[in-house]
């Protein structure tokens, strides 16, 4: 890709790049990055975001798209080995030294993405996510590595005026990296730079290793160095006036060529080496088409051969269960069941086109284990009970022929989308079923989803009020003027134009105005990563394999790297695993009701009851799912239900 386009002028690249998913340290929304290098005339780039790949796709994807080559890394951390169990003497964790590791090829990308996941699968909980020599040396092929300046093991060994040890491990990352191996300078203007320097070029020309300048990017330009400033202060919990703090410099930006060139006009090598690596890494993340494994309930079968098995014996116990009345005829059940059947043919026919039985096939097997376990699970939820198929299974409890619902709404064989069910279990036995995923697909194969909080706009002006030693009041009466919509968030920057009296508190007081200015700045950028409350992925390999993986310091579950849009494409299929209070609150007043001796079958539950529509007249709905909220008992005053299909179009709404 880049030869496309060798024509653009520029005489640098860079490879050490810090977007937003450098958690509440980067400072460069990916978007914005590729747009940087467009306007720089810059070919290529490399992401290295600390300790993770959260962005590895979108940043490919982004790329390509703007016409740049995009160069997939990450800036590692490696345990140092001259301490015991990575602790100083006094006891305390030391910091572990970085490496930047660049992507060259496909085996590249699937070492580090094992290299990444095993540094959060495998250190110990309070640990920063590491990796060891050894698993350096186990997965370097198709890697190029960049010594990473004064953070790397050579710049602390020299630093340390340690430079025997410093020439064993430069002779050690010769050897995992055989030509693949550049000695980073860096020119930041710290003292530790100018410091190692000399020592650093001496040793790359003692073992015929090239140089390479980089310049750490943590965000795009000098305007944005104190709102950046405040972000490291949010993370950290200090504040601006901290003289003893974690601070970066104005030169942490998104220089240009020109300037890069300049400030190394005296090593012009260092920087002509930015094209060559650029040159040697040719691998971009690309999309997959969904990857499901194999259903434990196939068999010797084929999925389709399977699928239409189960579902034809599955709808022949429905229709005498719940269709076919006592006194019917040969003939009359046959006239009963003839709309079924035409619609499970029909069904079956289109999943099969779609190329997803197997998906069905492993959504009925965790439903049915439930229900044998005797676990809630919700009767069916969104365009999922559209669908007989569903329905024969027992993957859904609503008979869609009956309630006149539609198949093409949950699967359009126009508009060929990855099938989704929304599924309820018992909050409380919810993890017994993802175990039981995980003990029949393997464990690790099956992983939940990450999420990324973002600074919104009150939580922006929180953290930088803070951070700025703002009065909390004060901070929190200007919090206040921003509408507080949850599903629907209004951004700072409309909420200022929309309101006079935060505009007059900005003209009329500087720190107000320091205050929106730099959350303006730092709205919308990634503030945590946490585990999605639903999404389950499960793979037909080791998802090490595929995607990146993470854990959430708060679940031993591995979780992706990917988000819920990211993970989808990288060919990995949702299940959704949604832990529901409503079922919880159910089961127990069904199991009380049974101690007094009364049972009640809930999946027989007449339609028809004319005391519940009395009751959802008078709005009295708490606790009723989807019924509950202050708007839903207003439409009920009005619309006073008093069949069920008035509850199904207040649902609709």
């Amino acid at each position: 890709m880049i030869r496309e386009l060798s024509d653009r002028p520029s005489s640098f690249v860079h490879l050490r790049v810090h977007s937003a998913y450098s958690m509440a340290e980067g400072a460069l929304k990916i978007p914005d990055l590729a747009q940087l290098c467009v306007k720089g005339l810059m070919p290529a780039i490399a992401l290295t975001d600390t300790r993770n790949m959260f962005g590895a796709l979108e940043f490919s994807k982004t790329c390509v798209a703007a016409g740049v080559q995009p160069i997939v890394g990450c800036q590692i951390s490696v345990r140092r080995e001259d301490l015991q169990k990575g602790q100083t003497p006094n006891g305390r964790l030391a910091e572990p030294d970085q490496l930047a590791l660049l992507v060259q090829n496909e085996q590249g990308y699937g070492n580090l993405i094992k290299l990444v996941s095993s540094a959060f699968l495998k250190t110990d909980s309070g640990e920063t996510p590491q990796v060891c020599w050894t698993d350096l040396a186990n997965h370097s092929d198709g890697l190029i590595a960049l010594t990473s300046g004064p953070s790397g093991t050579l710049g602390r060994l020299l630093i340390e005026e340690q430079k025997s040890k410093a020439e064993e491990k430069i002779s050690q990352l010769k050897k995992i990296y055989p030509g693949r191996l550049y000695v980073e300078l860096m020119r930041h203007g710290l003292q530790t730079e100018q410091l190692i320097e000399g020592a650093l070029i001496d040793l790359a020309y003692a073992h015929s290793i090239p140089l390479v300048a980089t310049n750490e990017c943590f965000f795009s330009d000098e305007g944005m160095y104190t709102a950046h400033d405040a972000l490291i202060c949010i993370a950290e919990k200090s504040f601006i006036s901290m003289g003893n703090r974690r601070r970066l410099t104005p030169h942490h930006r998104f220089k240009t060529a020109q300037e890069m060139s300049d400030l190394f006009s005296d090593i012009p090598e260092a920087v002509k080496n930015t094209l060559v690596v650029a040159q040697r890494c040719a691998f971009k993340v690309d999309e997959r088409a969904p990857i499901l494994p194999k259903s434990p309930k196939t068999g010797d079968r084929t999925e389709d051969e399977a699928l239409f098995e189960m579902a034809g014996a599955g709808l022949d116990k429905r229709l005498e269960d719940l269709v076919y009345r006592e006194g019917m005829t040969r003939e009359e059940k046959a006239a009963a069941a003839k709309p079924y059947r035409e619609r499970l043919g029909y069904e079956l026919e289109m999943i099969g086109k779609t190329g997803f039985p197997g998906y069905f096939m492993i959504v009925a097997d965790f439903i049915q284990w439930a229900k044998s376990q005797g676990i809630p699970v919700g009767p069916g939820r969104g365009s999922g009970a559209g669908s007989l198929v569903a329905w024969a299974l027992t993957i859904t409890d609503i008979d869609p022929l009956r309630f006149g619902l539609l198949f093409e709404r949950f699967l359009n064989p126009e508009r060929v989308s990855i099938p989704d069910f929304d599924i309820d279990f018992c909050q409380e036995r919810r993890d017994e079923v993802i175990r039981y995923v995980q003990s029949e697909y393997g464990s690790d194969r099956v992983a939940q989803i990450i999420t990324f909080g973002k600074l919104q706009a009150r939580a922006v002006l929180r953290g930088v009020g803070r951070v700025l030693e703002i009065p909390l009041g004060y901070v929190d009466k200007i919090c206040k003027m921003i509408p507080n919509n949850p599903a629907n968030p209004l951004s700072l920057i409309d909420a200022i134009s929309a309101e006079p009296d935060l505009q007059n508190l900005r003209d009329s007081d500087d720190s107000v105005r320091q205050l929106l200015d730099i959350s303006l700045k730092l709205e919308g950028l990634y503030a945590h990563a946490s585990t999605h409350a639903a999404g389950v992925v499960i793979g037909d390999r080791p998802l090490d394999e595929l995607v990146p993986l993470y854990r959430d310091p708060n679940s031993d579950m591995p979780v992706t790297q990917f988000n819920m849009k990211w993970v989808e494409q990288a060919g990995l299929v949702k299940f959704d695993f949604l832990g529901l209070k409503t079922l919880t609150v159910l089961e127990r007043a069904t199991e009380l009701l049974r101690k007094r001796g009364i049972e009640v079958d809930l999946s027989k539950v007449p339609l028809d009851d004319t005391e519940t529509f009395a009751m959802l007249t008078r709005a009295d709905t708490a606790g009723v799912f989807q019924l509950e909220s202050s708007g839903m008992r207003d439409v009920l005053r009005k619309l006073r239900p008093d069949v069920f299909e008035d509850i199904i179009a207040v649902v609709a709404l």
